[in-house]
């Protein structure tokens, strides 16, 4: 009695040791690094040596050095070293690339390739700077409609409707008046049929009009685009600050969280997030030679310009039009070839003006401009910083500019058209995020701004742990001395609850954070709970007379359905917490829902095997518990 097949005794050892292994990075603890990426530049084996050589000039010597898919990475012994150094890696090789500040986990090469990685700290663990932003939603609609005015005038005038005026509401929607109601009934049609995002609701207010609202399902579509658009521009503009592991996330409906690990400085923080840029269309030059605008002989009218890959193009200086223009951007396939392309959406305006300009240059081609103005220290010809009289860095505003893609115009292009350029999927992806999110879609205002120092990051890691070892080691005392052989057995559980806990963690990279340590601590004092259902059911059965073995069967057995009650109702509450809750709460709902789901793991099935091991087959007398 009391012993199972080899197989499930396999099967609970096989989940012990692959937590095991996936826990144990979290031991080995993180060396100060730099790390060395670019968006308009090649990161290869050449800049490795380049900020090599640098710092051993500058006396900075790396413990190690690496290249990988994420850039150069340069690994320290100290803070000190690591601040000293990213200075010396920025300086040598100029404002083209990107040095962050990183933590590099120093997980064995082993545990490494089996893909064991530690858990990333969360702001209030590393500090940072926390910022919570609200997106101004009544401009995106009023945008939206302030485009429509423009199509609906054109729509009437090409349907020869005779109308008296189209304007917007200050109160929203777009008025249409007319002469007469032969003519209202008659423009329904011609706008319904192009524009199929607007509610035609008629009234009689001072004569026959049309108000034009925005559709409930089109306000959603605008609002939610606006917030993968915020996200991508504030996303783009984070990397200036060279930050390793930035959280962009939604928040709600309209409302954005930014956290910077490593961050301090606000109000650098601030000015990057809130930095403006665009696009610029313009026709490239084919009649002049790039290789003599390379050398200087730029011809007059024409400007040159890098592509993303670092190539010169030269591009004639007349605008078309500019992303103020561009209305939507949307990744899809070519019918015809099935290549991943990119659709492009104008208003009114820059619809006209790419009609005209395309129908005159088929088979030329028409480059995208990403612009950018960046305000950057001012440095002298040693790459130090310019102070001012008080002491602080001067700032001077600096144009960046790059050809993001050039394509071949095969024929008159309106208000859609497509851009085609041998995309893979990713590509066609980044181009429309690029072409929406050039500047902001609707303004941001912060709401919220906290700022956590990195000594407080660790006194909260510090006391989170002291927390859990305390709590820890409490429960493990009680088990043994009110459970005996049985306590021990549920302190063993209860050890590899917290391992099963960290590994599953730090497999999926969840973020750690302050309230999930709570979670973890909850869990540990939780967990035991189903060992002391299943013991005192096990002293009940003896007491009733039953035999050892079968007062073991009967414990595990009959306790069964409570536990799985209990924490079932827990891990439907962790549930609606992470649904409904904001950051914080959602840390905590994820802790204690992966610490229920490993708990019944280990307090059911681990101590089960335990035991059977211990007591299984075996003539009894009496128990230990």
């Amino acid at each position: 009695m009391n012993r199972w097949p080899l197989w499930g005794y396999l099967l609970v050892l096989a989940v012990v040791v692959v937590g095991l292994v996936y826990a144990l990075p979290n031991l080995f603890g993180e060396d100060p690094a730099i790390q060395v990426s670019s968006t308009r530049a090649t990161v290869d084996a050449g800049t490795l040596t380049k900020v090599a050589q640098a710092l051993e000039k500058a006396g900075l010597t790396p413990i190690a050095s690496q290249l990988d898919a994420q850039g150069a990475r340069f690994r320290f012994d100290d803070i000190d070293t690591q601040l000293k150094a990213r200075d010396v890696a920025q300086k040598a090789l100029g404002e083209s690339y990107t040095v962050a500040l990183n933590l590099l986990p120093k997980t064995p090469a082993g545990l490494g390739l089996l893909g064991g990685k530690p858990m990333y700290l969360g702001l209030d663990l590393r500090g940072g700077v926390h910022f919570l932003m609200q997106v101004d939603m009544p401009a995106v609609i009023k945008r939206a409609e302030e485009n429509f005015v423009d199509d609906l005038r054109r729509i009437l005038r090409e349907a020869k409707v005779r109308y008296q005026s189209v304007s917007r509401r200050e109160q929203g929607g777009i008025e249409i008046r007319f002469r007469d109601s032969a003519e209202r009934a008659k423009a329904r049609a011609p706008i319904n049929d192009e524009i199929r995002d607007l509610d035609l609701i008629e009234g009689e207010d001072w004569g026959p009009y049309l108000l034009a609202k925005l559709s409930e399902q089109a306000i959603r579509e605008r609002q939610s685009a606006a917030l993968e658009q915020n996200m991508t521009s504030l996303r783009n503009r984070v990397n200036e600050l060279g930050v390793a592991e930035p959280i962009i996330q939604q928040q709600g409906q309209e409302r954005i969280v930014v956290q910077l690990p490593g961050v301090q400085d606000t109000a650098e923080a601030k000015r990057i997030l809130g930095r403006t840029a665009t696009l610029e269309i313009k026709l490239v030059d084919e009649e002049h030679d790039v290789a003599s605008a390379v050398t200087g002989r730029v011809p007059p009218g024409s400007q040159l310009y890098k592509q993303r890959d670092g190539r010169p193009i030269l591009l004639k200086r007349r605008l078309i039009y500019s992303g103020d223009n561009i209305i939507n951007a949307a990744p899809s396939f070519d019918s015809r070839t099935n290549e991943p392309i990119v659709s492009i959406t104008l208003d009114s305006a820059g619809a006209a003006i790419n009609q005209r300009v395309t129908g005159k240059n088929v088979g030329k081609r028409m480059a995208v401009v990403y612009v950018e103005i960046r305000s950057e220290i001012k440095r002298d010809k040693n790459g130090n910083p310019v102070l001012d009289k008080n002491g602080e860095p001067v700032r001077v505003q600096r144009r960046f500019e790059e050809v993001i893609t050039a394509p071949v115009i095969r024929q008159q292009l309106g208000k859609r058209f497509q851009i085609e350029g041998a995309f893979t999927v990713e590509e066609a992806n980044e181009l429309a995020l690029l072409l929406r999110a050039g500047a902001l879609a609707a303004p941001i205002s912060i709401v919220e701004e906290r700022t956590v120092g990195p000594s407080l990051g660790r006194d909260n890691i510090r006391q989170g742990f002291q927390a859990i070892v305390v709590g820890f080691v409490a429960v493990l005392i009680f088990m043994v001395i009110y459970y005996r052989a049985f306590g021990l057995i549920a302190d063993i559980a209860l050890i590899l609850n917290l391992v099963l806990l960290v590994a599953i963690l730090s497999m999926f990279q969840a973020t750690l954070t302050l309230p999930g340590v709570a979670g973890i601590l909850l869990t540990v004092g939780m967990a035991v709970d189903a060992n002391v259902l299943i013991f005192e059911r096990i002293r009940e059965e003896l007491r009733n007379g039953n035999t050892p073995q079968a007062s073991i069967t009967a414990g595990y057995g009959k306790a069964l359905g409570t536990i799985a009650d209990a924490n079932i109702t827990t891990l439907i509450a962790a549930v609606m917490l992470f649904n409904f809750g904001t950051g914080p709460i959602k840390g905590f709902a994820i802790t204690l829902s992966i610490g229920i789901i490993t708990s019944m793991f280990t307090a059911i099935l681990c101590s089960r095997a335990m035991t059977n091991l211990i007591f299984g087959g075996r003539r009894l007398q009496a128990l230990p518990i």
